[in-house]
């Protein structure tokens, strides 16, 4: 425990005003939790996944008496601190040349005009410089056009997502390329291989085995740079995409289109256009799988949660999702980022937070 001395001086001849050293320069005023304390309650909650009762009971077991309401509104309060980094991060991530996006449901218990029971969303979005990776998070209680719409503002790069319809609408409107992610064309094709007779080989099979080529190509370029992987693509990908095609389109008349695999090949050819165009520059991805591997640790820690208790709550959980998952994108250690972090905050310029962000923490 950190304990503050505040000494006080008064000069006995002159009998002066008496002198009281200043306050230190805390995280949180007035409370018992320090910067390394709130680094280890963020950390074990926002990626272990344990749940703040849970960690009330662990902290108590050590003699520090910290209820799970305390740690809840302290949560919230570090998470407010930190929303001049948030707003930085969000003008960076809005500068992406490629921006990966996704979305998962949340259950926020005290909603206006929306019963305990009903599902809110969080959003992800994966970005910025190579050198410099960002992820953030976003709470919102829908799932619209609009939401989309609203976190793409300003965003003029290329956009990756799987085929939820308000994200082509988007980019059409703005006026920005948008991609569609093979991985979720695939599954669709698992689902309708594992709904074929056991032991029995189909069309289902022959399709994965095309997006499989396809993967082969982008593994043999793994390592290298855009112009070898758009010469491998033009070699490779693109004879592979016109036999597809036609195989989808030969099939799309003979299999019926609600069997899982009528699904799949219909959600394939809707989307065919976002789906091929990655083809056309070496830099462009061919699947979304870096936003599902940042939303992953929202989806594992809402299994212990559960839920959120407010609206406030579920954009606090979306501030510090957002951090620690950049923090570990640049390879930091996000209990060491957040305590080096929680000691410069209380008074840092924040007319500068770039100083602040995790690819400048020091080694």
């Amino acid at each position: 425990m950190t304990q503050h001395v505040r000494k006080k001086y008064a000069c006995k001849k002159c009998g002066d005003t008496i002198k009281i050293a200043p306050k230190a320069n805390v995280l949180l005023p007035k409370s018992i939790a320090s910067g390394n304390t709130m680094a280890y309650i963020i950390t074990s909650k926002y990626v272990d996944g344990l749940p703040l009762y849970r960690l009330s009971s662990i902290l108590d077991r050590y003699g520090i008496e910290l209820s799970r309401q305390t740690l809840s509104e302290s949560v919230l309060k570090v998470a407010e601190k930190i929303e001049p980094l948030i707003s930085h991060i969000k003008q960076q991530l809005m500068k992406s040349s490629v921006l990966f996006m996704d979305e998962t449901r949340v259950q926020v218990l005290n909603e206006p005009n929306k019963t305990p029971q009903s599902n809110s969303h969080m959003w992800v979005q994966r970005g910025g410089p190579p050198d410099k990776p960002i992820v953030q998070f976003h709470y919102d209680p829908g799932r619209s056009t609009a939401t989309a719409a609203r976190l793409l503002t300003d965003f003029t790069g290329t956009l990756m997502t799987d085929g939820y319809k308000p994200y082509r609408q988007v980019a059409k409107g703005q006026g920005f390329n948008h991609l569609c992610c093979w991985a979720h064309s695939r599954r669709k094709f698992i689902d309708a291989q594992k709904a074929q007779p056991k032991g029995k080989t189909g069309k289902a099979d022959m399709a994965i085995n095309f997006i499989g080529k396809l993967y082969g190509a982008e593994k043999q370029t793994k390592d290298g740079d855009a112009a070898t992987r758009h010469r491998t693509r033009q070699q490779i990908s693109v004879p592979v995409l016109s036999q597809f095609h036609a195989w989808l389109l030969k099939n799309q008349q003979q299999v019926p289109p609600k069997t899982v695999l009528g699904k799949a090949v219909n959600y394939t050819l809707e989307y065919w256009p976002e789906l091929s165009r990655y083809i056309e520059n070496g830099e462009w991805p061919n699947d979304n799988n870096p936003a599902e591997n940042a939303i992953r640790l929202f989806v594992i820690g809402r299994k212990a949660w559960l839920f959120s208790n407010s609206q406030r709550g579920a954009m606090a959980s979306a501030n510090l999702y957002g951090l620690v998952e950049t923090a570990k994108a640049n390879g930091k250690e996000p209990y060491s980022y957040l305590s080096w972090l929680f000691e410069k905050l209380p008074s840092a310029d924040l007319g500068n937070v770039e100083a602040l962000m995790p690819w400048n923490m020091p080694s």
